[in-house]
C-alpha cells in the first residue's frame, strides 16, 4: 500500500460526507444530474462509491441550500428549474452584488486592485470553450470566471454578504450550465468582463455597478429564451 495512504488512514465519516456533498453538489450545478432527477440511493451509492448515511447527510445539507427536494416517501429529488426562480435570484443577486461591490470600492486599496487586475489577467487568457468549433465546456474558464466575481465584491468586509453572494452564484450557475451553449457565438463576455474593470479601476461606482448588474441581466436573458424555446423553464416539482 502507499506510503502516503499509510499515513493518511482512512477518511473520518464527517471528511467523507463532506467530500459526497461536494461531488453530489458539483453534479448538480453543471447539470450532470438533470433538474427532476429522482435521486435513487442505489445509483448514488454505485455512482459515489458510499454509504447510505454519508449519502443522506450530504442530501439533507443540498436539501437546505435549496438543489434538492426531500419528499416523504418518496426520495430525494434534484429541484427542478424555473423561469420565476432564476428571475427572482437573478434581481436578488443584482441587489447584494451591487452593495458588495460598492463597498469593496469604498474600501478600495492597491492590493485589491492588483489582486482583481491579476484575475482578471488570467480569465482573459483562458479559452470559454475547450472546442473552438462547437461549445464545450472549460472547468479553468469556469474556476477562473468564479475567482474575478469574488474578487470584485471580495472587498467588503462582510464574510455573511460574501457567502450569500456565493449561495446565489451556486444556485445560478446550475442555469447558465444547461444554456451556455446559446451564448457562446453571439455575446462578448469577455468585453462584459474588461468594461467592469475599467469602471472599477476608475472608481466609478455606479457605471460598475451598472454594468455589472447589466451582466446578470444579459446572462438571464439568453437562459430565459433558451429554456422558453425549449420548454425546460415550465417544469415544476414533483408532487
Amino acid at each position: 500500500m502507499d506510503a502516503d495512504a499509510l499515513n493518511r488512514g482512512p477518511e473520518s465519516p464527517a471528511t467523507l460526507a463532506t467530500s459526497i456533498y461536494e461531488r453530489l453538489k458539483a453534479d448538480i450545478l453543471s447539470a450532470r444530474l438533470e433538474p427532476g432527477r429522482k435521486l435513487q440511493l442505489r445509483f448514488l451509492m454505485e455512482q459515489y462509491d458510499a454509504g447510505q448515511t454519508p449519502l443522506r447527510e450530504a442530501l439533507n445539507r443540498l436539501t437546505t441550500e435549496d438543489l434538492v427536494i426531500g419528499k416523504e416517501q418518496r426520495g430525494f429529488f434534484v429541484k427542478p428549474i424555473s423561469l420565476g426562480e432564476m428571475g427572482e435570484l437573478t434581481k436578488t443577486r443584482c441587489w447584494v452584488e451591487s452593495l458588495a461591490l460598492r463597498e469593496s470600492l469604498a474600501n478600495s486599496t492597491p492590493a485589491w486592485e492588483e489582486a482583481l487586475l491579476v484575475a482578471h489577467h488570467r480569465l482573459e487568457r483562458a479559452p470559454r470553450s475547450l472546442n473552438p468549433e462547437r461549445f464545450e465546456s472549460n472547468p479553468e474558464w469556469e474556476r477562473l470566471h468564479r475567482a474575478f466575481h469574488a474578487q470584485l465584491i471580495g472587498g467588503c468586509g462582510s464574510r455573511p454578504l460574501i457567502g450569500f453572494c456565493e449561495q446565489l452564484a451556486d444556485r445560478l450557475h446550475r442555469y447558465r450550465s444547461l444554456s451556455s451553449r446559446k451564448a457562446f457565438r453571439v455575446r462578448n463576455v469577455a468585453q462584459e468582463h474588461a468594461d467592469i474593470l475599467k469602471a472599477v479601476l476608475d472608481h466609478d461606482s455606479d457605471e460598475a455597478i451598472r454594468l455589472l448588474q447589466r451582466h446578470y441581466e444579459q446572462t438571464a436573458d439568453f437562459i430565459r429564451a433558451d429554456l422558453e424555446s425549449s420548454g425546460a423553464g415550465t417544469a415544476t416539482p414533483p408532487a
